[in-house]
């Protein structure tokens, strides 16, 4: 018996019984009859899915627009929680300008097009205002959508939620029920605050001082808010005098982190001038730009301890505090012009804090936190030696008595600064296996 191989006379063999034998060649051969039927009923399934894509895709890329920007407002928001009552309106100003339109460089989602926070024709998106909380868990929990539960004030927060609300515009979903309005709310979350101690601390003082207390593995023996009169370290006596109202003095050493390699203002003065108004400069060599905990160091070649009754300190030290003192008010600085090469370059380059009160209380500080200053802890001031790293702890320079600014030109390179402990996050700096439990870290985001 002949089989028969088209399916669709054997569709009709099956319904017509024998009739088919009567009427089988009568009739036209129906193969593409059957495929016109399928591909008419294909057409809609491949546009809905490609009209699936698009807007899934559409989607997708207004969600990660959305989310780049809440990244980017937490993390501005969180540089700026360094333990004031100013903090967090700072923080939430920082984070506003992420968003901005002013300038044109703000960040936008679908395509860059829409700006967030504002209506932007039918399609309208919303900046919840930024919470802050003490701890991590806090500030990434899902129980509390909108922030209230476990919020704390400006000089307790060291962590931000941000959340963004936004709308996208959709062409093939508005056929169904489910986006008959043409668009589809986005809501999306980041967070952001301050990271464990760091073992590498970049960009910071090249400064190195003693523990007032070395079983105090916290503080060092100092004192939150209490002023200390820094002074050079020298030898012999008489001992020079702390400056008035302050606890004590504390002496220092500059660590050596001169750059053999620079090419830009690479003379010892520029360097160390450089260094004391911003902190070491950056480098792809880490061991020019950081400073690691359990790492020894040395002092720096032209700053050498004198004996106390010099009455006076090495240039390359007075070289550095011109540096220090364009963090504050520099109309009185004297001498600096002769001791450091292209003083006026160098000065014009660096401009002083946006606070310079004398202050009684940080918490009160409203600056840009040019004034803070985060210095290593070594286990003992050693100028003729190595010198270990022990920690980093961080202060606020003072204005001298009587002043607007310090003085470079003091005898026993004397400045006043108030203790900070660990207020603000780094510039820049890298984990490890220190074990460390206090200290400062750097700004990261939270997953």
């Amino acid at each position: 018996m002949m089989r028969d191989v088209d399916p669709c006379r054997g569709w009709l063999r099956a319904q017509w019984g024998f009739a088919w034998q009567r009427q089988a060649n009568k009739w036209p051969p129906c193969r593409g009859g059957v495929s016109i039927h399928i591909l008419a009923l294909m057409v809609p399934v491949f546009f809905g899915l490609m009209g699936f894509a698009i807007d899934l895709g559409r989607l997708y890329l207004a969600h990660g627009e959305l989310k780049s920007a809440a990244e980017a407002m937490a993390l501005a928001a969180a540089a700026r929680l360094i333990g004031t009552e100013a903090s967090t309106s700072d923080a939430i100003e920082a984070a506003r300008r992420q968003v901005e339109s002013a300038s044109g460089f703000g960040n936008r989602y679908d395509f860059g097009s829409l700006v967030i926070g504002e209506a932007n024709g039918s399609l309208n998106s919303e900046i919840v205002d930024p919470t802050f909380y003490a701890t991590p868990g806090e500030a990434t929990g899902e129980g509390d959508t909108a922030g209230g539960q476990g919020t704390v004030g400006g000089t307790a927060a060291k962590h931000v939620r941000v959340e963004l609300v936004g709308e996208t515009p959709i062409i093939f979903w508005r056929f169904l029920s489910l986006g008959q309005e043409g668009k589809v709310p986005l809501r999306v979350r980041a967070a952001a605050g301050i990271s464990a101690p760091l073992c590498t601390a970049c960009g910071i003082e090249p400064l190195a001082i003693a523990p007032l207390d070395a079983s105090d593995s916290v503080n060092f023996g100092f004192t939150f808010n209490t002023r200390y009169t820094f002074g050079y370290f020298c030898t012999g006596t008489p001992i020079p005098q702390p400056l008035p109202n302050t606890a004590g003095r504390v002496q220092y050493l500059l660590l050596n982190r001169f750059n053999d390699e620079a090419t830009v203002f690479a003379e010892d003065s520029q360097q160390l001038f450089r260094a004391g108004a911003q902190g070491l400069p950056p480098s792809s060599n880490q061991a020019r730009a950081c400073f690691t905990i359990n790492a020894e160091e040395t002092l720096w070649a032209s700053a050498t301890a004198l004996a106390c009754n010099a009455n006076r300190v090495q240039t390359a030290v007075n070289n550095f505090l011109c540096g220090l003192a364009t963090r504050l008010d520099t109309s009185n600085v004297q001498g600096c012009d002769s001791s450091v090469a292209e003083y006026e370059s160098l000065s014009a380059l660096y401009q002083p804090d946006t606070d310079l009160n004398d202050l009684e209380d940080y918490t009160g500080y409203t600056g840009n936190t040019r004034r803070i200053l985060t210095i290593p802890i070594v286990d003992i001031l050693n100028p003729t030696g190595t010198m270990v790293v022990l920690g980093f702890r961080q202060f606020l320079l003072q204005p001298a008595p009587n002043s607007t600014g310090i003085s470079p030109n003091d005898g026993n390179g004397r400045f006043i600064a108030t203790y900070l402990g660990n207020v603000a996050p780094l510039r820049q700096g890298r984990f490890g296996s220190c074990g460390v439990t206090s200290g400062p870290g750097k700004v990261v985001l939270h997953r």
